[in-house]
């Protein structure tokens, strides 16, 4: 039974009885009461004054009455302003948890609601250098959000696009040639993208050399900037790429393909995965044959130096460069034929979902107007969910200068932290090495996904590894203990051969706590519907840090096991029973396993 909708129905059946008009569904605003005070659940009359032409407290009391009148379960109501508080009597929330407790996945949709695929694109690396911080809450934010839109009921596909050619990546190949002494990964024992990050970093040091020498002859630090040899080199490598050098290519293969090797141990690593992956390399191509058309049709605009440009004065916005001089492509090119090759591969898309840090955001405010321009009405689907930024407690990180927290160290600093912890707290001591390191690595990963997550994407958030693992407070590893406890509860309660099965209906009236705890497990399938719409998986890891808070406070005031009565012993196995498995969905949404034991 779900009490939400039948109380929005009868909102509306109500209003057009008492105020002779029906209101539109955005106006019907229900929420939990909060605790402190009387009801269950709250209704907004503000919205509805529009149509009652009345104050809120007459507005809130003759919808009381009236939703008191027409609906046997709400067994009385008390007005605060303009919230209208319910009270629901007993047997509702008796009968609204035995339905969903007899429901296997509760709160997700099992049946795909379309045909046309929601494309949610995340993770964006590009190939001179290894995934970061950064990078992680980006694929976590991703990778999420897939599973989110997925329980849902949307059909998704998990894209990714890697950014393997550019003036970064042939910073990384000339670096390698003039100072690599030929070394792969098999010959150092380095991780591919690692060793090429190294002559990323490698350029960076050797250009500021050669800029700092030419600001000493008297060059400006721009024209130095753009006079040092270093930068021309690799400029014209850039050049040789996109003319098809062979020897240019050789190399740019060889080095990407250590990349990838990688990249792909990360990402088995940090649990994610894609369905599609295009390459910059492919896609620009593409996006340079859309510009060419766009110019033949006086869209765009080539200027002297045979640059061009879009005129985006009309939006207010100035001009976009989309083809270097020398003909060379930059980033908006490329996506522009991403766009446009994405749509074409699924025959369209209910939307096309950029996961990119809001350093972005005018480059994806720019893509829109150029695809509207270039005449694809389906452009209004590209939406960027603009995510903040990431920094540790001492500061921001620079790829060039190697002040990133690698992504492969991150985690290995986190399971050894999730080591030393458990170690500290003595809870593992019985068990073997191999379990002991696999629960290391399920509280290690789960603290880091929950921390990256737990925060609301669009928000700047300081990640401190040490915080985030602690057993108390919200974090993952207080949930995945919190599940722990209750799969003890289960396994006693087998080893007793006490049974929970059936309902029966001789349970007295809801203690508080029960009741609490009920309210919130019915909620599950609202809050994940409602991190859907707002592409938000931090909705769902603060619900579960919510869940556990309640269920902890009910475990601490009631015996279960060594309750006496039967029926209420039953009751409260199946109240954890349900409270596992909704944790489990939940952290299960988040990419973040829950252990059975710790």
């Amino acid at each position: 039974m779900n009490i939400e909708l039948i109380l929005r129905e009868k909102i509306r059946q109500a209003s057009k009885i008492l105020f002779q008009q029906v209101p539109d569904e955005k106006l019907i605003q229900i929420q939990p009461t909060r605790k402190d005070f009387h009801g269950d659940y709250t209704i907004v009359v503000f919205p509805l004054l529009k149509i009652s032409r009345k104050n809120p407290e007459e507005t809130a009391k003759e919808l009381g009455f009236q939703l008191e009148k027409d609906l046997q379960f709400v067994s009385g109501f008390n007005v605060v302003k303009g919230f209208l508080n319910l009270e629901l009597n007993k047997e509702i929330w008796k009968d609204s948890f035995k339905e969903m407790y007899g429901q296997e996945n509760f709160g997700i949709e099992s049946s795909r609601k379309e045909t046309i695929p929601y494309l949610v694109e995340f993770s964006s690396p590009n190939t001179n250098k290894p995934l970061h911080l950064g990078h992680i809450r980006n694929n976590l934010i991703g990778y999420s959000l897939a599973k989110v839109l997925e329980a849902n009921g949307h059909q998704v596909v998990k894209t990714n696009i890697v950014n393997d050619r550019g003036i970064h990546i042939c910073k990384s190949m000339l670096a390698w040639q003039k100072w690599g002494d030929k070394k792969t990964p098999g010959s150092t024992g380095k991780k591919g993208d690692h060793l090429v990050g190294d002559y990323y970093v490698k350029f960076d040091q050797e250009l500021k050399k050669q800029i700092a020498g030419l600001e000493e002859t008297g060059k400006s630090k721009e024209e130095a900037g753009k006079e040092a040899p270093l930068i021309q080199e690799a400029q014209q490598m850039l050049h040789d790429w996109e003319a098809g050098d062979p020897q240019v290519l050789e190399l740019w293969k060889e080095m990407n393909s250590w990349v990838y090797k990688g990249f792909d141990e990360t990402y088995k690593r940090l649990g994610v995965e894609f369905d599609k992956i295009y390459y910059e390399s492919d896609t620009y191509k593409l996006g340079k044959e859309l510009v060419e058309e766009a110019l033949r049709k006086a869209i765009l605009l080539r200027k002297e130096d045979g640059s061009v440009w879009a005129d985006l004065s009309e939006e207010g916005l100035d001009e976009k460069l989309l083809l270097r001089a020398d003909g060379t492509a930059v980033y908006m090119t490329q996506d522009l034929g991403t766009a446009v090759l994405r749509f074409e591969d699924n025959n369209g898309f209910e939307k096309l979902i950029y996961v990119v840090g809001n350093e972005q955001n005018y480059h994806f405010q720019v893509l829109k107007i150029i695809m509207k321009k270039l005449g694809y009405s389906w452009s209004d689907k590209l939406y960027h969910l603009s995510y903040g930024m990431v920094e540790l407690p001492e500061g921001k990180m620079k790829s060039r200068e190697g002040t990133v927290v690698d992504a492969d160290d991150l985690m290995d600093e986190m399971i050894q932290t999730a080591k030393e912890m458990s170690e500290e707290l003595g809870k593992l001591e019985d068990y073997s090495e191999e379990e002991k390191e696999g629960i290391y690595k399920k509280i290690g990963m789960g603290a880091l996904k929950y921390f990256m997550l737990k925060v609301d994407p669009k928000k700047n958030m300081t990640f401190d590894p040490r915080e985030s693992i602690d057993f108390n407070g919200n974090t993952g590893a207080f949930i995945q203990y919190t599940y722990a406890r209750i799969q003890s509860v289960i396994r006693k309660a087998q080893e007793l051969k006490i049974s929970w099965d059936g309902f029966s209906e001789e349970i007295s009236e809801l203690l508080p706590k029960e009741k609490e705890l009920v309210k919130i497990l019915l909620n599950y399938k609202d809050v994940v519907t409602e991190a859907g719409e707002n592409m938000s998986p931090a909705l769902i890891a603060n619900y579960c840090y919510e869940l556990v808070k309640e269920y902890n406070q009910f475990y601490h005031d009631h015996s279960i096991l060594r309750e006496l009565d039967t029926d209420t012993r039953k009751f409260r196995l199946q109240l954890s029973e349900m409270s596992g498995r909704i944790i489990k969905s939940g952290m299960g949404l988040l990419g973040i396993e829950v252990p059975e034991r710790m």
